[in-house]
């Protein structure tokens, strides 16, 4: 068995707190990994150390290695001053983030807090990977069975002693067990033999062990507790039975039963092994197969010779069945030559007979039952009953047995409800291409070889280089080629991003083309798979220089420099940026642990809708449900021909930022093929409805169960194709970690400190969609183009009327609380309420008087007004909101609109006259830009002297102000200023104030305008 080793290079760590008390710090690690510790050297004196020291630990388990933690903290050593070491900071990297030997890259971890009042800054640079060792080879025991007989007598007087030193020869122990020993047993295993095995030594080649890997000297290392051989045995199964992707999650995720949110579903099992006879058929032709009757069911196995088993499980639904009684049958079917009367033998006819050989039966309620984590029933034989006269006796081995979904033969076994073995019927789970940006750095190129012998050579020629990485192409900005020795060879430095996916794509293929005739100067391929790898901006991407190839008559175009690296700090974005559900980088190494689990059991669906005919006759729904979150899909096996399906699956996935989105889809299934009659059947999936669940809307550890309305916008309108019902759970094993999440940004750190634009990130996310679409329309069955569209929505980006009023409708509302905080203050000082506006008087008199308790009296009101509102808060998961989407607010040709493809499809009065309500929209929205505009024009008047004596006024009144406010207290002032603006009615005029009129009068530079 191989031996795993973690390598772990701690290279550097950059501005470090200074902890000495002399400004600097004298740093050092200590690195601990599955009850291993090692220690790195002291750096005197420098908060930007470098260590560049290589650390192997032994990972004991690599089946468990994904649950161990490598931690390490960062010290000030303060042995000089005969102080503790002073605490750093320190980093925790989960074991299923380690990549393997040859994939790792540097990366800086930032320095975390051990305390809430810990002061910590700085980040350190590490490189970890493991690496699979094989052992060395096991001496063979041939060697020394002829040596062992040439042994003198007295060795042979120990025979016990000479048996038992080739097993131990053969085993030697681990270098870590022997490293753990302790002194006692070392000094015993070092003392000499005694002399009768003394003597047969040297007669006796033993195999020596392989000697311990040297390792770092373990420094302040705590003594392991002492385990029993027997206990450490238990520890080692237990951990190696554990699956590799269930370790990574904590023990509080994991459960007894995986059906807990869903109901159990009673199934028939009945698993066909094989059949015997006690005659051997002299006919070699002939097949047999098993047929099973069920009242109106029945089914039969694939046909197989006796020497071959069928080894096929039926499942049926027992809800749907219709007797209470199985019948277990065998036919076999032989080919016959028949020869006419009057006919040459050579002319016979080929004929097929199928004959039974017997029967079976069982009782279904004498049928056993068996619940998981039961051992699977043992199949039997069984003699068939009913066989014909003169006919050889025929066994048949099987088993019969009730279960659940639960069962571990469900997933391969023929499904009654859900059409039997047809592939694009089937539950599978989906996992998205791991996708990376690949930056492409265009620097410059030299010696080009511009115009060939038949083309006249342009003067200024413009130059652009071209990327294309498979569909995808970029191009960089046109530049002009001089005489002069500096434009003659042009420099953009500019660059390109594209989406790669694994496996990628074999080549990016550069190209330096002429706008100024349209030839292509030459071409360069890099290879993607050399393309170096980097995580953050921090490691320099490599350039390099490429010749262009150009024409069968110019092999050597000129060449041109590039640099070209796979940015694994980014996450690359392929949904809609407000419904993502998940923002981890690309990289690996720089994962953190899941949170978190989320469990979702879709239990089933309740009226929907036909969306097809069957026969010609009678409207019908295949229907199954996608759900996807992060990069794994899943999906649910088609329930046929039923307008209340009941799946009853559930699914997990691991969480990592609760702020995130899971996202439902139920569609009608359309690509399967029941049959060959069937050609009105449509080629696509018809999506029946979607519904989103907000990860941060639900409480942690509790299920929310419930059904929800499939609503499904059609150019017709908005229609509810039936309600689905679900089952939710969120669970969260460390309340720390989930609100630590909140404090840290949304994305990975390279979208900040080096961001894509706007459009190019709308572009790149376009591009990501096409790569997921294309990638899992060709899995097997495949998910269609149109469901992973549907489900990551990609027509956000695309113009609809319906959307437009369900923003405007959105920004009102947040508007909302500023004008009902405005007709507030409107009743206050209108005296609407008079006990309201004495109270805000006195209200007004205590800011004023004791200024100091604004702030605590602000956020204790806010406190209790958010406490207060605890109760009322929603106690099911919000979905889809059909009110604020604006269905029933638009009508059939602004949906007819939202339906077009891009470029239209319709007439060119349709398009006249979407664009005529277009404009007018447009007029509306430029007006009010307009108008705010000037608002922010008329302030910046106040200063420009573009109204001299407008600026006058403002300049005096300033000056006035300024004295006034010398000689008359701010308390004073603004205690008069309050009562002053809620002063009674009585008092007051029905015309604007005088500031009002004032700031009105100002000029704004809409008079300038065309």
């Amino acid at each position: 068995m191989a031996t795993r080793k973690l390598m772990v290079e701690v290279c550097n760590a950059k501005n470090l707190m200074p902890k000495d008390g002399q400004g600097t710090a004298s740093a050092y690690v200590i690195v601990d990994f599955d009850g291993q510790r090692r220690r790195t050297k002291t750096i005197s004196r420098d908060l930007n150390p470098q260590w560049d020291e290589k650390i192997e630990f032994l990972v004991h388990d690599a089946a468990s290695m994904g649950a161990e933690i490598l931690e390490l903290n960062v010290y000030n050593d303060n042995k000089k001053t005969g102080k503790r070491s002073t605490f750093l900071g320190k980093v925790k990297i989960a074991g299923s983030s380690f990549p393997a030997s040859g994939s790792e890259g540097l990366v800086y971890y930032p320095l975390e807090k051990r305390s809430v009042f810990s002061q910590i800054k700085g980040e350190i640079g590490l490189k970890v990977c493991y690496v699979d060792e094989e052992p060395p080879p096991a001496p063979a025991p041939e060697e020394q069975k002829p040596e062992v007989a040439e042994t003198p007598p007295a060795a042979s007087e120990k025979p016990p002693e000479e048996e038992k030193k080739p097993e131990d020869e053969k085993k030697p122990d681990p270098p870590v067990e022997e490293k753990e020993k302790p002194p006692e047993e070392k000094k015993a295993e070092d003392a000499p033999p005694p002399p009768p095995e003394a003597a047969a030594a040297p007669a006796t080649p033993v195999a020596k062990p392989a000697p311990p890997p040297v390792e770092t000297t373990a420094i302040a290392q705590s003594p392991r507790p002492k385990v029993s051989e027997e206990n450490n045995m238990q520890m080692v199964r237990k951990a190696s039975e554990l699956d590799p992707d269930v370790v990574s999650l904590s023990n509080h995720h994991r459960r007894t039963t995986a059906f807990d949110l869903v109901d159990r579903m009673p199934f028939l099992y009945v698993k066909v092994v094989k059949a015997k006879r006690s005659e051997k058929d002299s006919n070699d032709s002939t097949v047999y197969y098993v047929k099973l009757s069920i009242g109106t069911h029945g089914i039969t196995t694939k046909a197989q010779s006796t020497s071959k088993d069928w080894d096929q499980v039926f499942a049926f639904d027992k809800e749907g069945l219709n007797s209470t009684s199985l019948e277990v049958s065998v036919f076999d079917r032989k080919t016959v030559k028949v020869t006419e009367e009057g006919k040459d033998p050579k002319e016979a006819k080929e004929e097929v007979i199928e004959s039974c050989l017997g029967t079976v039966s069982f009782d279904l309620p004498e049928v056993p039952k068996r619940v998981p984590p039961d051992s699977p029933l043992a199949p039997q034989w069984y003699t068939l009953e009913g066989a014909p006269d003169n006919a050889p006796a025929t066994d048949v081995m099987l088993s019969v047995w009730l279960g659940t979904q639960a069962d571990e033969a469900f997933q391969e076994a023929w499904q009654s409800d859900s059409g039997g073995l047809i592939p694009e019927t089937r539950a599978k789970v989906y996992l998205s291409p791991k996708l990376w940006y690949l930056r492409l750095t265009v620097i410059q190129t030299q010696d080009l070889q511009l115009g060939s012998g038949a083309e006249p050579k342009v003067k200024n020629p413009e130059l652009f280089v071209k990327g294309q990485l498979g569909p995808q192409l970029f191009k960089t900005n046109r530049t002009s080629v001089g005489s002069s020795s500096t434009s003659s060879n042009p420099t953009w430095n500019e660059d390109l991003v594209f989406v790669a996916a694994e496996p990628f794509e074999p080549y990016l293929i550069i190209t330096v083309e002429d706008a100024s005739n349209g030839q292509t100067v030459g071409h360069a391929k890099v290879h993607v798979g050399s393309i170096d790898k980097r995580t953050d901006d921090r490691s320099m991407v490599g350039s390099r220089w490429f010749n262009l190839v150009g024409d069968e008559s110019r092999p050597y175009a000129g060449r041109i420099h590039v640099g070209v690296c796979l940015e694994g700090g980014y996450h690359v974005l392929d949904e809609a940026a407000h419904v993502t559900s998940d923002v981890r980088p690309t990289a690996k190494q720089l994962s953190k642990p899941p949170i978190g689990l989320l469990e979702v059991g879709i239990r089933g669906a309740t009226n929907l809708l036909p969306v097809k005919t069957k026969d010609g006759t009678r409207g019908t729904t295949d229907s199954y449900v996608v759900a996807k979150y992060g990069p794994k899909w899943v999906r649910t096996r088609t329930i046929l021909d039923r307008f209340n399906p009941r799946w009853n699956e559930q699914y997990t996935w691991d969480v990592y930022d609760p702020c995130t989105v899971l996202t439902i889809g139920v569609f009608d299934n359309g690509r399967y093929k029941a049959g060959d009659g069937d050609k009105d059947k449509p080629s696509k999936d018809v999506r029946l409805g979607k519904l989103r669940v907000r990860l941060s809307t639900l409480d942690t550890n509790r299920v929310y169960m419930g059904s929800y309305s499939l609503i499904v916008l059609l150019p017709n309108g908005a229609k509810k194709m039936g309600e689905i019902e679900i089952a939710v759970r969120f669970s969260c094993s460390s309340w720390i970690s989930l609100l630590q999440a909140y404090s840290t940004p949304m994305l990975p750190r390279m979208h900040y400190v080096r961001p894509l634009g706007p459009l190019q990130q709308d572009m790149l996310r376009h591009n990501a969609m096409k790569i997921v679409t294309a990638r899992l329309a060709r899995s097997e069955p495949a998910l269609g183009q149109e469901v992973v569209q549907f489900m990551l929505d990609s027509d956000t980006h695309t113009w609809s009327m319906r959307r437009s009023k369900s923003n405007w409708f959105r920004l009102v509302n947040g508007l909302s609380k500023a004008a009902t905080l405005a007709r507030w203050l409107d009743s206050i000082r209108t005296w609407v309420h008079p006990p309201t506006t004495v109270l805000v008087h006195v209200l007004l008199l205590a800011i004023v008087l004791c200024p100091h308790l604004i702030l605590p009296t602000i956020c204790l009101y806010a406190f209790l007004i958010v406490a207060l509102r605890y109760r009322y808060r929603t106690r099911a998961p919000v979905t889809m909101d059909p009110r604020l989407s604006q269905v029933d607010s638009v009508g059939p040709d602004e949906l007819d609109e939202e339906f077009d493809g891009f470029p239209s499809l319709r007439s060119a009065d349709q398009i006249r006259i979407r664009y005529d309500r277009l404009r007018a929209l447009a007029g509306r929205a430029q007006t009010l830009l307009g108008d705010v505009a000037a608002q922010g024009e008329r302030l910046e008047a106040l200063c420009n002297w573009r109204d001299p004596r407008a600026t006058g006024i403002f300049v005096v009144v300033c000056l006035l102000a300024s004295l006034v406010f010398y000689i008359v207290p701010f308390k004073a002032f603004l205690l008069g200023w309050g009562f002053f603006y809620m002063r009674h009615p009585r008092f007051r005029g029905d015309m604007p104030s005088l500031p009002l009129n004032f700031f009105r009068r100002l000029p704004p530079l809409s008079d300038q305008i065309l």
